[in-house]
């Protein structure tokens, strides 16, 4: 099971550095698709891959590779989808956060307009901008308003708007931290997964570089030592580059 061989994988995932991994540059699927026909692949060619020199080490720890990437890719894929989520979510809630905060402090401005100290707090809750500034201005206002009840009432606002306002700052205080992850490039699930695809992608390399080296002559055999995404990919656009680092 991948479980099991990510487990296993683990520690040594984690202690290949930052500075040394390896960005995908093709589908994980396709990628995890060509290491498991690599592996059958090489079998008959075992004795020549090893008078080439190729420590056979790098083809059978292939399997327990494989399977460490794709369990690494199902946690971040989770992961990913539900800060994907958490996105929609926010998109769907925040203009009605946004139209209740200025409602309220529209509503406050007024109640609280014979009193200067009031209205000092009430602008300085307007005070800066952007969604994290929102969070914090609903939880102020509900608290604001819970300590001026009197005079909020005398003008006849609803009062379930300010628990409205506290349960909306702290949902969407939520949503945010998930949202503002997705943006970042240190979700550790996304590390341990280009880990463990610079894992496979060492052993790959060895494995190909070496049947390249043995069948350069052999169109048949060599066929099965480079990447099929990649073949197809270039002919599908002759005339992009080929991406530095990409498997060959």
């Amino acid at each position: 099971m991948s479980s099991t061989e990510y487990a296993a994988k683990l520690p040594t995932l984690q202690a290949i550095p930052y500075a040394a991994i390896k960005k995908p540059n093709i589908p994980i699927k396709a990628y995890l698709q060509e290491a498991e026909n690599l592996f059958q692949w090489v079998q008959q060619d075992q004795a020549q891959l090893q008078s080439a020199g190729l420590p056979w080490h790098w083809v059978q720890d292939l399997p327990t590779r494989i399977g460490a990437l794709r369990e690494a890719e199902s946690l971040w894929f989770k992961e990913r989808f539900g800060r994907e989520e958490a996105q929609r979510q926010w998109d769907q809630d925040a203009p009605a956060a946004y139209a209740l905060r200025d409602q309220l402090l529209r509503t406050m401005r007024y109640a609280f307009r014979h009193d200067s100290n009031l209205l000092k707090r009430v602008a300085d809750i307007t005070d800066g901008d952007g969604h994290a500034d929102l969070i914090q201005d609903l939880s102020d206002i509900a608290a604001l308003g819970s300590d001026n009840l009197a005079a909020l009432q005398a003008v006849n606002l609803d009062m379930a708007e300010l628990d409205k306002a506290a349960m909306a700052a702290d949902s969407l205080g939520s949503l945010l931290g998930l949202v503002n992850g997705e943006r970042s490039n240190n979700s550790g699930a996304r590390i341990v997964r280009d880990q463990a695809y610079t894992h496979l992608k060492e052993a790959v390399d060895e494995v190909r570089a070496c049947g390249q080296f043995v069948f350069w002559d052999n169109e048949l055999r060599l066929l099965g030592y480079r990447s099929s995404y990649r073949r197809s990919y270039r002919q599908d656009t002759p005339s992009t580059p080929a991406v530095e680092g990409s498997e060959v």
